[in-house]
């Protein structure tokens, strides 16, 4: 009852409701004037004219009295109001007809904008849009803007989709022509058939792998196929499993890897595979982008209802004006760096990022500049 009752209610709200009624009334008024006024400019010539016959008769008669006459005269004005209403409601009906079409053409006109601008985004040209000029204030207004949002969206889509098949057409020809390269040179014996020259071609076959496992990795999550195995764990026992693995690597490059956790920090409810994914990657990136004798610190600390991750380095910086692209696919802030220099497919970020918003996160970067270092930063409700 109460569904119905704000319902009926909501029906008076609306602004088109009474562009509707309105126009209802309209064309009511606009009959009504119509037929007054013709019934007024007829019932005269109507009256005389049975006026007339009602003489010519009385004439013919022989010894008629005033009953008789009485009689006439009301027949006739009866027949004169009958056929000033036949006229007048013709005339108003085709006025009330005119009217009527020509207000609900008005009416219509923002509906019949809407549906050749559907048309034409659903033919693929997604730059058409409704003029601000021609928006009303009213629902069919908030249609045409909420239309006008969706048709920027999906050029933003198809826009993304492109560059998307022109990166991994880019990202695939790179390993695909060194492979190629290599194995032209062993056929023609360029090259020669030693260990070095296998190591390579298995390190361009090794880059193909990873990047069509993180392309797939991508559509999974894009596609809503991921599936989260969600534990309660120990911060401190997932910080210990990404940390111990990589220290060697990071001593190798001479950079030093220090973990510091809060203490008395709560249980997460996660899929730890995941998050030491995401981990993975932000502290390799780090690493790749931060020169010898550098230093990468891992973070956990409460921050209100979630737990903080942030992993800081103090290499080579972002720039301000890459910071909102960093988490775009294959979006590169060095364009210099190839993709072995810089150690990843270029979507090892986005899938964090897609990761850490799958478990009701938020991750984000911030940087003071060139050269200056930047930190990485998500954090994970506490449930």
């Amino acid at each position: 009852m109460k569904t119905n009752s704000a319902g009926f209610i909501q029906v008076f709200k609306s602004r088109w409701i009474y562009k509707i009624l309105a126009a209802f009334i309209a064309v009511v008024l606009i009959a009504g004037g119509a037929h007054a006024v013709a019934m007024r400019l007829s019932i005269a010539a109507a009256f005389e004219r049975h006026l007339g016959r009602m003489n010519e008769n009385m004439q013919g008669m022989m010894g008629g009295g005033s009953g008789m006459r009485g009689v006439n005269l009301y027949e006739s004005f009866t027949a004169a109001v009958n056929d000033s209403l036949w006229i007048s409601a013709l005339i108003a009906f085709i006025v009330s007809v005119l009217a009527a079409l020509l207000i609900s053409r008005l009416m219509t006109k923002p509906i019949h904008r809407l549906t050749r601008a559907s048309r034409a985004i659903a033919g693929g040209d997604y730059s058409h849009r409704i003029p601000p000029d021609e928006i009303s204030t009213d629902e069919l207004g908030l249609l045409a803007q909420s239309f006008n949002s969706m048709a920027e969206k999906l050029e933003s889509i198809e826009a993304i989709r492109k560059q998307l098949i022109g990166d991994i057409s880019h990202e695939l020809r790179t390993p695909l022509t060194a492979i190629k390269g290599s194995m032209e040179g062993l056929m023609d014996g360029v090259l020669p058939a030693d260990k070095s020259t296998y190591q390579q071609i298995y390190r361009e076959t090794d880059r193909l792998q990873r990047l069509v496992e993180d392309l797939q990795e991508l559509t999974r999550i894009d596609s809503s196929a991921l599936r989260l195995n969600r534990k309660a764990i120990k911060i401190a026992d997932l910080v210990q499993a990404v940390v111990v693995p990589l220290e060697n690597t990071f001593a190798m490059k001479g950079v030093a890897l220090k973990s510091q956790v809060e203490s008395a920090l709560p249980q997460i409810v996660v899929d730890s595979d995941r998050i030491q994914q995401v981990l993975h990657n932000l502290l390799g990136n780090a690493l790749h982008f931060t020169p010898e004798n550098g230093h990468v610190v891992l973070e956990v600390r409460q921050d209100g209802d979630a737990v903080l991750f942030s992993v800081q380095d103090d290499g080579i910086g972002i720039p301000p004006e890459h910071l909102p692209h960093i988490f775009e696919r294959f979006y590169r802030a060095d364009k210099s760096r190839s993709r072995a220099a810089g150690g990843g497919s270029g979507i090892g970020l986005t899938i964090a990022k897609s990761l850490v918003e799958a478990h009701g996160g938020k991750l984000w970067a911030e940087s003071k500049g060139k050269n200056k270092g930047s930190t990485f930063l998500f954090t994970i409700p506490v449930e």
